[in-house]
C-alpha cells in the first residue's frame, strides 16, 4: 500500500524524508515561520518518537555540515550588520528550511543566495528545536539527551556529506576588501563593492584560530587568481 507524502516517517537512512517534510512545510507556510514550525510540529507528533528524533539529528547533521565561514560571510553580508554565533546558527536553521536544493547550492557557492529572498532577518530559531520539542511531547524527554552512538553519528554525516559540494575556499573567513571577489553579487546586491572597501571587519581577531584561516584565505585567494590570469593567458602556472 503507498504511503502519502505526508504519512512517510523520517528516517536516518533516506535523508530525503526528511527534506520532503521541510519542503510540505514551506509549500504550506512560505515566509510564515511562526506557521511552518508549527506545521512541522503537528507533522512530527503525528509521525511518532523515532521519527521525530531522527529529524533532529538530521538537522542537526545539516547544520553542522554547514559551518564555513565563508557561508558566515554571507550571512553577514546579508544581515548587513555581521552575523553572531548564535546568529549563525539561527541562520543555518533559516536556510535548511529554504530547502534541499537552496541548501545545496548555498554550500556550492554562497553568492547563490543573492537570488533568495531574505524575511525574518535570516533566522530560525525555533526550527532547531522543533524536533526535540516534538519528541518530548511524546515521551517526555528531550532530544538532545538522546546522543546518537559514534558509529550511527558518523554514518550519518558520511550519508549526508555525500551531496554536498563545497565552494573552493568556503573555509575561510575574509576581511569585508576581499568580500567582493569571492561573493560578488551578494556584495553588489547588499550595499555595491565601495562599501567593503571601508566596512570594518566583524570577525574576533583575538582568536588565533580566526586569524590564521584568515590569512590561509588570503594565500589561498592570492594563488588562485594567480591560476585565473595564467589560465586566461594560456599559460601553465609555476
Amino acid at each position: 500500500m503507498h504511503t502519502p507524502p505526508h504519512h512517510t516517517p523520517i528516517t536516518l537512512e533516506d535523508p530525503d524524508t526528511f527534506w520532503a517534510l521541510i519542503h510540505q512545510a514551506k509549500a504550506s507556510c512560505a515566509h510564515d515561520m511562526e506557521a511552518m514550525e508549527a506545521f512541522v510540529l503537528e507533522r512530527l507528533v503525528t509521525l511518532g518518537p523515532e521519527s521525530a528524533r531522527n529529524f533532529h539529528h538530521i538537522l542537526h547533521a545539516y547544520s553542522s555540515l554547514a559551518y564555513q565561514y565563508g557561508l558566515w560571510d554571507a550571512a553577514g553580508i546579508i544581515k548587513g550588520y555581521g552575523c553572531s554565533d548564535d546568529g549563525f546558527i539561527d541562520f543555518r536553521a533559516w536556510l535548511i528550511a529554504q530547502g534541499k536544493e537552496v541548501y545545496l547550492a548555498a554550500l556550492r557557492d554562497p553568492d547563490t543566495l543573492a537570488e533568495i529572498e531574505p524575511y525574518g532577518e535570516c533566522c530560525f530559531e525555533c526550527l532547531s528545536y522543533v524536533g526535540s520539542d516534538a519528541y518530548e511531547r511524546l515521551t517526555g524527554q528531550s532530544a538532545y539527551t538522546e546522543e546518537m552512538p559514534p558509529t550511527a553519528h558518523q554514518a550519518l554525516y558520511s550519508r549526508l556529506r555525500k551531496e554536498i559540494v563545497y565552494k573552493d575556499g568556503i573555509q575561510f573567513p575574509r576581511e569585508p576588501k576581499d568580500l567582493p571577489v569571492f561573493l560578488p553579487r551578494l556584495c553588489a546586491k547588499y550595499g555595491g563593492a565601495e562599501r567593503f572597501q571601508t566596512a570594518q571587519c566583524t570577525w574576533n581577531l583575538d582568536q588565533s584560530v580566526i586569524r590564521r584561516m584568515m590569512q590561509a584565505g588570503k594565500a589561498h585567494d592570492k594563488q588562485g587568481t594567480k591560476k585565473e590570469k595564467s589560465h586566461k593567458k594560456g599559460g601553465t602556472q609555476r
